[in-house]
């Protein structure tokens, strides 16, 4: 794994890394991502009316990235694991069933898995998430393991890109 080339970006959350490497996919006309915000209804606002202090979820939401790559619709969520052992109840049932409908219509599902004990980023197919799902729903473990991990999908950092996920989105577009 390529090392962190700033000592500042060690304390940034998965998904700030992602936004960078969104926007930089962005500046480089190579995809258009985005995140999507899970939407709230406010119930108790600070008497500055500035910050939201209680509210709820309006509804379930369904993955945390959408948008296009070279004329591919992609999906994705991004999921962090501080063991070797990643449990399914992370990924909801109505999230599951997106992104299976997604692939159905010819979109591109998959997650971003990031293991912070490891410092090691993985991008999972629909695919092979459907097997580790297959096999929960059929009375077998309801988790993963970090060594039945299918090789070659590990994401790199590499020009400026933190979390460079389409090279792995292109080896998972050639196995289809």
């Amino acid at each position: 794994m390529a090392a962190w080339t700033s000592r500042g970006l060690r304390g940034s959350s998965l998904e700030d890394l992602i936004n960078r490497s969104n926007e930089k996919y962005q500046e480089m006309g190579l995809a258009l991502i985005q995140k999507i915000p899970t939407p709230i209804t406010p119930i108790k606002i600070d008497k500055d009316h500035r910050h939201i202090t209680l509210a709820y979820f309006e509804q379930k939401s369904t993955v945390d990235y959408i948008g296009a790559v070279q004329g591919y619709p992609v999906c994705f969520d991004a999921k962090e694991c501080h063991t070797d052992t990643f449990p399914l109840q992370n990924i909801h049932p109505h999230q599951m069933q997106f992104m299976k409908q997604f692939e159905q219509q010819q979109g591109i599902a998959f997650l971003i898995l990031y293991y912070s004990h490891k410092d090691y980023f993985y991008y999972m197919t629909c695919r092979q998430l459907e097997i580790f799902w297959m096999r929960m729903e059929t009375g077998g473990r309801k988790s993963f393991r970090f060594d039945e991990l299918e090789e070659g999908f590990q994401i790199q950092s590499k020009n400026g890109i933190f979390v460079h996920y389409l090279e792995m989105l292109e080896k998972d577009l050639e196995a289809r």
